[in-house]
């Protein structure tokens, strides 16, 4: 079909979420099937399933640094407001940034403090944003901070020491002082630094990506290094939750050897979910070619990462270990991490992603789908438009909002799902939640919504739609935006073709 044949088979904006009363639905499928929601909670959910990731990219992705107004030495506003519009749970400071990364170095005046070669991302790093700023940041968004720590370079000698002879590695001792100026109360270098009161990081991640290539550490010290970093950085403060390295087959060992030390286990996933099929259309602008062929991968490649996440469950769920996903996104191969990514239905797809995280809230407590922003790569929550222009949310950001926005504590049962149809449900005390993803690029979806035992006194949907091949470009004439609609409950819905919706229930 044609991308103009497909416009005219879809409704402008998105679908009235009610039909109306006598409306014919025999095209959509036989009759409205009903959706049973259980209203009996089966485990939390973590408000971290929706965290992001931010790390300093040098000349890669000027990431951070085109995060802050070096002239008034503040996180530019636009950036600030939509963050808090995407209301992450959690955020992350590293990556393989913080295999070199010296904290000394960003703390303390600004005319004092050292700029630092970013070994694997390039560039000059002015260190102007450190700890004390990402802590501001965190707590102007409302997010929790999660910092990852020097470990020993992950014993890898090209981050531990730079061509010039420049030594980037850290031992415990600087882990642990880290850890003391944040957490410590009486900390003089704090507060002669102008802090009389604690930045506060409870969460901290020990080793990334440590099993990623040769030449770093096996999984037997890293088990070692593990306990012996997690015990010096506890001395400074006992209350502080640890995350060690499990990827790559590691998290048995990892547990069996420091298990008493962390309270979870990392891994990573980012994949190209076209890498295996024989002329995927995800690749370069070939998608813009094939938007039924692309449409198919996306949708299938949550398949992949369900994969992933079982494999490391296997590994983990005899000691109950919980599991942080610091790092994951789509790695499709183009320009700037392949433009497909802007699309419409990269954000559909992110959504199924999403319910994934979200059927495995019983072990997975620390979860993300992008890089937290960027000027560049499109696997970017948000992109900053530089030299100028305002911050925008790119589609897996979009998801990633609406869900924390109308997500509830404890993760429900949902039975009697049509085809077609990606649903997940949650609840916080009389309110209920839905999570629906119509998978269909051209065909609506209707059904009926039931909880045993329950009224439903008031229903309304917060719907996302628009053509699959839509690409946000800027901040302006985004359709993206949710629609709310109030739900006659007696009446079938209607899910919008190729649409993510959240659905909010009142109960007694």
């Amino acid at each position: 079909m044609k991308r103009r044949d497909f416009i005219k088979t879809t409704t402008a904006g998105g679908a009235s979420i009610v039909v109306a009363p006598g409306a014919n639905i025999s095209f959509i499928q036989a009759g409205p099937s009903t959706i049973t929601i259980e209203p009996f909670p089966i485990f939390e959910l973590s408000p971290w399933l929706y965290m992001q990731f931010m790390e300093p990219l040098g000349v890669t992705d000027t990431s951070v640094e085109a995060a802050w107004d070096h002239q008034t030495d503040k996180w530019r506003e636009d950036v600030v407001g939509i963050t808090r519009e995407l209301a992450p749970g959690m955020i992350r400071w590293g990556g393989i940034f913080s295999a070199y990364y010296r904290w000394k170095e960003a703390v303390g005046p600004r005319d004092q403090r050292k700029p630092m070669v970013n070994i694997t991302w390039n560039g000059i790093e002015s260190n102007q944003i450190g700890t004390a700023e990402f802590v501001d940041f965190c707590r102007q968004v409302g997010a929790d901070p999660l910092m990852a720590v020097n470990f020993e370079s992950d014993e890898f000698a090209g981050y531990a020491t730079t061509k010039k002879g420049d030594i980037r590695k850290a031992d415990t001792k600087e882990a642990a002082e880290w850890v003391d100026y944040c957490n410590n109360p009486s900390n003089k270098l704090r507060i002669r630094h102008g802090f009389k009161d604690p930045l506060p990081i409870k969460m901290w991640q020990l080793g990334n990506e440590t099993s990623y290539g040769r030449d770093k550490f096996d999984i037997e010290k890293a088990a070692i290094k593990t306990i012996e970093f997690a015990q010096a950085v506890r001395k400074a403060d006992p209350s502080i939750k640890l995350i060690g390295w499990g990827d790559s087959g590691w998290a048995r060992r990892m547990i069996e050897v420091a298990g008493e030390n962390i309270d979870f286990i990392a891994f990573h996933h980012m994949f190209n979910p076209g890498q295996n099929i024989k002329n995927s259309p995800l690749r370069d602008n070939e998608y813009r070619k094939d938007p039924a062929g692309t449409w198919e991968i996306l949708m299938d490649a949550y398949k992949i990462h369900e994969k992933k996440i079982n494999d490391i469950r296997g590994e983990v769920s005899s000691y109950n270990m919980p599991l942080a996903l610091t790092e994951c996104h789509y790695s499709i191969p183009g320009r700037n991490r392949c433009e497909v990514l802007s699309s419409w239905a990269a954000g559909v797809s992110y959504a199924r992603m999403m319910n994934l995280h979200e059927r495995n809230g019983d072990l997975l407590k620390i979860a993300t789908l992008a890089d937290f922003c960027g000027t560049r790569w499109q696997v970017n929550a948000i992109m900053i438009p530089v030299p100028s222009g305002k911050a925008f949310m790119m589609p897996v950001a979009k998801i990633m909002a609406l869900y924390r926005k109308y997500s509830g504590k404890e993760y429900l049962k949902v039975s009697g799902v049509p085809a077609g149809l990606d649903i997940t449900a949650s609840r916080t005390g009389n309110t209920i939640y839905l999570h629906v993803v119509n998978t269909s690029r051209f065909r609506q979806a209707a059904t009926y919504l039931k909880v045993p035992n329950m009224t439903i006194n008031s229903a309304k949907a917060f719907e996302l739609s628009a053509d699959p091949e839509f690409e946000i470009l800027s901040a302006a004439n985004d359709p993206l935006v949710p629609k709310e609609r109030i739900i006659n409950i007696n009446e079938p819905l209607i899910f919008t073709a190729a649409s993510v919706t959240a659905v909010e229930l009142t109960v007694e």
